[in-house]
Formats: structure tokens, C-alpha cells, sequence
């Protein structure tokens, strides 16, 4: 205790200041998406290091494409942690979120699209043909809608929607459109299950398959720009009693860690028909008729 001269009572010290260890915490969020850009780069640069052994060494090619598609799903992990750590310490800023994005652009845009191309349809597909100018174009398309779903969705977090009653709501249960990082993790688990490059299975089926290939990548850049919703999984774990959740993330981590090859794509793809399936529930669910007799007695009572 001190004395305060001026109002002659006594004053208690001082909190020590804390402010080093709040910017730490502050720091915490974008050390995960640091990793996620790095995992980006390392997964770009390992796609065109394999690209140069497709002719001589498929095998070689085949590590090296392996080696990318792991990096991507660990991209995953980072960017699902970022966000979640943001949230819980409650240290999310705009430059965080924008720097996401960005971290996103790379990571699940431009490496899955290099990654696709060189693994797949480039080195299968004649160059100069038709289909091989259609795979770059694909390709490329794939980029710009990841990047317009990721300015979306900035765009509707900052502008939350409005009710017909005026209130203000943010709808955290869904995203509009496909996450980037799942159209990414998609194309990192197909290439991940058969890291083989698509040529050596001969001319004919080579090309087969990277028609299909091409079919998925334009796929992917349509969901990603729709207004499907898709579940976020944000609340999950929140509330106080989350044991088991925690039971199962380490279950599932666990299948992944021995099993990576066949439950990675197994998540992501029932993750994906999820939403597809969830959408074509509400499609055909009963709407309400007109000719019903209890609805038109209601319109009768309001005239």
C-alpha cells in the first residue's frame, strides 16, 4: 500500500504490465498461418521438382508428389488451427484474417492447381492439343474461384447478414460455397492415395483419367463459388463438456497417422457429399401447398 498525498488515502500498486505476453498471444494465430504459407510453397516447389522426373524416374516423381499432397494436408491442419486458437484467445484481427486469405490463395489454390497439372493431365495430355490448353485453363479457373470464395466470405464476415426483423446475425454454423481448403485437401488425398503420375498407366487410360481429372478440378471451381452451405464445425468443442470430442479428434487422428492413404480421402469426400446431399434434402422436402384447406381458411379469416 501507498500513500497518495493528494487525497490522502491509501493507493494499492499496480498490476505488473502484461503487455509482452498479450502480444505473444496475439503472435500465436499467425505463427500457424506462417506454416500454412510455408507448407504452400514447399508443396508448389515439390510439384515441379517431381514434374522434371516424370519422364526418367516416375518413382522418384511419385515421392516427390507425395511429398506435396502431405504437405497440403498439414497446410490443413495449420489453417484449422489458426482460426480456432484465434477464437479461443480471442485475439482475431483484420490483418489476421486477411493474411489468412492470402495464406490460403497459395496453399489450397495455386498448389493444388500446379499439383493437379503436373501429376496429372501436363505431363499425359499433348501439349499444344486441346484438351492440354482446356487443363490449363481448368487449372486456372480453379485459382480464381478460390480466390473469389475467399473475398466472399470476407466480405460476409465483415457484413453480417440482416433479418427481415432487422436484427443483425453471423451464421456460424455453415459457409456459402465449398471451403478452399477442402476443394485443396481433396486433390492433396487423390494424389496422396495414388502418388503415381497419371502417365504410367499407358496412353489410353492416362488420358481417361485425366479427363476425369480435368471434370473434378472444374468441379471443385464451381462449388467453391456456389451457395451450397457447407457445415463449419466452428461450435464444435466449445461448450464446457467436450470430452468427447477430444475422444474423437485422437480416434481420428489416429486412423489418419496408420491409415492416412484411405481416411483422409474418405473424410474430405464425406465431407464434401455432405453438403451436396444436405442440399438435395431441402430440395425435396414438403413445401407447403396452396390448395390446402386449413391454409386457405387462414387467408379467408385474414380477409
Amino acid at each position: 500500500m501507498t500513500d497518495d498525498s493528494q487525497t490522502g488515502y491509501e493507493v494499492e500498486p499496480k498490476n505488473p504490465d502484461r503487455r509482452g505476453l498479450r502480444k505473444g498471444v496475439y503472435l500465436l494465430p499467425s505463427v500457424f498461418t506462417a506454416a500454412n504459407i510455408g507448407m504452400g510453397f514447399y508443396a508448389v516447389m515439390a510439384a515441379a521438382r517431381g514434374f522434371q522426373f516424370v519422364d526418367d524416374d516416375q518413382l522418384k516423381a511419385a515421392s516427390y508428389f507425395d511429398n506435396a499432397a502431405k504437405a497440403i494436408g498439414w497446410a490443413l491442419l495449420f489453417d484449422m488451427l489458426d482460426g480456432r486458437i484465434a477464437r479461443m484467445t480471442k485475439t482475431t484481427t483484420e490483418i489476421g484474417v486477411q493474411l489468412d486469405s492470402i495464406a490460403d490463395v497459395v496453399t489450397f489454390g495455386l498448389a493444388p492447381a500446379v499439383l493437379a497439372y503436373v501429376w496429372g493431365y501436363g505431363a499425359t495430355l499433348k501439349e499444344g492439343s486441346d484438351l492440354h490448353s482446356l487443363g490449363w485453363f481448368l487449372s486456372f479457373m480453379y485459382l480464381m474461384c478460390g480466390a473469389f470464395r475467399l473475398a466472399r466470405f470476407n466480405v460476409q464476415s465483415s457484413r453480417p447478414r440482416i433479418l427481415a426483423e432487422g436484427t443483425i446475425k453471423m451464421d456460424k454454423k455453415s459457409f456459402v460455397g465449398l471451403p478452399i481448403p477442402v476443394a485443396g485437401g481433396l486433390i492433396a488425398a487423390i494424389i496422396h492415395f495414388a502418388p503415381v503420375p497419371l502417365i504410367t498407366y499407358g496412353p489410353a487410360r492416362a488420358e481417361i483419367y485425366s479427363f476425369l481429372l480435368m471434370t473434378l478440378v472444374g468441379l471443385l471451381g464451381v462449388l467453391m463459388v456456389s451457395t451450397l452451405r457447407f457445415s463449419s464445425f466452428k461450435t464444435v468443442g466449445t461448450r464446457s463438456r467436450s470430452m468427447r470430442t477430444i475422444i474423437l479428434a485422437v480416434g481420428v487422428g489416429m486412423l489418419v497417422f496408420l491409415y492416412s492413404r484411405y481416411v483422409l480421402l474418405a473424410i474430405v469426400v464425406g465431407y464434401i457429399l455432405n453438403g451436396l446431399l444436405s442440399r438435395l434434402v431441402l430440395m425435396f422436402r414438403r413445401r407447403p401447398n396452396v390448395d390446402d384447406p386449413g391454409e386457405t381458411s387462414a387467408e379467408v379469416k385474414l380477409l
